[in-house]
């Protein structure tokens, strides 16, 4: 990955499926940031991963952490998709300029043209605190990941 954890996350600005546009900063001194980066929209694994922070939510807002959900996919099937499955964090799009978000924090497949399945819990102040991914794009990541992550905040 691009980033190691101790060092400031780069700084983004992405819109969300309502089409409203989410900064980094716009989290910053206020809470920390779970940034999930997931492949596809409407795909199996990433679903199920999403349910799971969808259905584990209080944790993450309980722990002062807001949940950033990630694909290069347009934010109208992000939309589409949310609506559906009842998600209330933000689906932001890196669609355009394709995948520049996932390229910046070192996650970007050239090959398939997403993003693979990482996490990076970002701090208060902006630093990478932990960072996680899995070995395929098949593979889920471990909801004990995420609480371990978030116990280092």
């Amino acid at each position: 990955m691009a980033i190691d954890v101790g060092q400031p996350a780069p700084a983004f600005t992405l819109k969300d499926q309502d089409g409203t546009d989410v900064s980094l900063s716009d989290f910053a001194g206020e809470k920390a940031v779970a940034l999930v980066f997931y492949p596809f929209t409407f795909t199996g694994v990433c679903e199920g991963e999403l349910c799971e922070l969808r259905d584990d939510i209080a944790e993450y807002e309980q722990a002062g952490v807001q949940v950033l959900a990630v694909s290069c996919d347009s934010r109208f099937s992000q939309k589409v998709w949310a609506d559906q499955k009842g998600w209330t964090f933000p689906l932001l799009s890196d669609f355009w300029p394709h995948g520049a978000v996932a390229q910046a924090y070192g996650v970007f497949n050239e090959d398939l043209g997403c993003a693979i399945r990482a996490t990076f819990l970002i701090g208060k102040d902006g630093v990478l605190v932990d960072t996680f991914a899995t070995d395929s794009l098949g593979t889920a990541r471990e909801k004990e990941r995420y609480t371990a992550a978030i116990g280092k905040l």
